[in-house]
């Protein structure tokens, strides 16, 4: 059994970055059967050494003979890599269920799923929300694309980094829903950006605005968890600007397809342009407010 309730089973897990990463070790820890793949081995050697597990030579030795295999890594393009050019659903075994936990496009879910199913497999596009510190402490959100009987065989495996796993509808429904997420992320932390900077520019005290404000309407978790990196100037931590830009870059192709105007989005997504080209590719997202501040301290200087 499994620490948290469930049936051991045998995992790969394919994609060792700051979310796979503890992820992985979530399953280690709650007792399942992990063995890994990393495309830099050091770093799935390195992991083995910490969580114990078996490290693989290959995407395909990974997801050799086990019950589900897990994919975490960058773009559609690395999942492709991974799962069709690396073997991993060729190697699953019929009725072993391939989870894609990779923010990428619903129509590479439903390709997927399309695969897995010829092949006698099963499938789920999971992308995940909750950053590296979600991951860390094993509290993800999960939302899922795919069959509901499928989603609870995994269940097990899927409860050991999830604080929350909810079916959203068929394959590419759960790539849907993670675009709904970061398009709603994007608003709140340009919004909060511009509450902190105003606050900052009129002198406030800070500490006191959010102790009040953060009871109210304007409440969220951005605010709860952010607010005092952001008006220190400290972005060197979670989801960074330039994997927030890709994600929103499949939400607009999507929105090309699906009709959806997204404006405020997209503005967002240019000030996030504006941080990249500042040096913060690998900031923190909510270093939206950086931008903010350094307009006002240029101006201070000019004027």
């Amino acid at each position: 059994m499994s620490e948290r309730g469930g049936v051991r089973q045998r995992v790969a897990f394919l994609g060792l970055g700051v979310m796979g990463g503890p992820m992985a070790g979530h399953l280690a820890r709650a007792g399942h059967d992990v063995r890994v793949f990393n495309r830099t081995a050091s770093r799935a050697r390195a992991w083995a050494e910490q969580y114990g597990g078996a490290v693989a030579a290959t995407p395909a030795e990974a997801a050799a003979g086990v019950d589900v295999a897990l994919v975490c890594v960058g773009d559609d393009d690395d999942v492709r890599d991974v799962v069709v050019g690396g073997g991993v659903l060729d190697a699953l075994a019929p009725g072993a269920v391939l989870v894609d936990h990779t923010t990428a496009s619903a129509a590479l879910a439903r390709e997927l799923d399309a695969r897995a199913r010829a092949g006698g497999r099963a499938f789920l596009d999971a992308p995940v929300s909750g950053g590296q510190a979600g991951a860390e402490r094993g509290a993800l959100t999960v939302m899922v694309g795919g069959d509901e009987a499928v989603l609870a065989r995994v269940r097990p495996v899927l409860d050991a980094y999830a604080q929350t796993v909810r079916r959203i509808g068929p394959a590419g429904c759960g790539q849907l829903a993670k675009m709904v997420n970061q398009i709603a992320i994007a608003g709140v932390i340009e919004g909060l950006s511009e509450a902190l900077h105003f606050a900052l520019a009129a002198g406030l005290d800070v500490e006191a605005v959010v102790g009040a404000v953060s009871r109210g309407a304007a409440q969220s978790w951005q605010m709860e968890n952010r607010w005092q990196t952001m008006v220190r100037g400290e972005f060197e931590h979670g989801f960074a600007v330039e994997w927030m830009r890709k994600d929103l870059r499949i939400a607009f192709a999507e929105a090309e397809r699906n009709g959806a105007d997204l404006p405020v989005a997209r503005q967002v997504d240019a000030y996030y342009a504006d941080v990249e080209a500042m040096g913060g590719a690998r900031w923190d997202t909510s270093s939206l407010i950086a931008r903010l501040e350094r307009a006002r301290s240029a101006r201070g200087e000019n004027g």
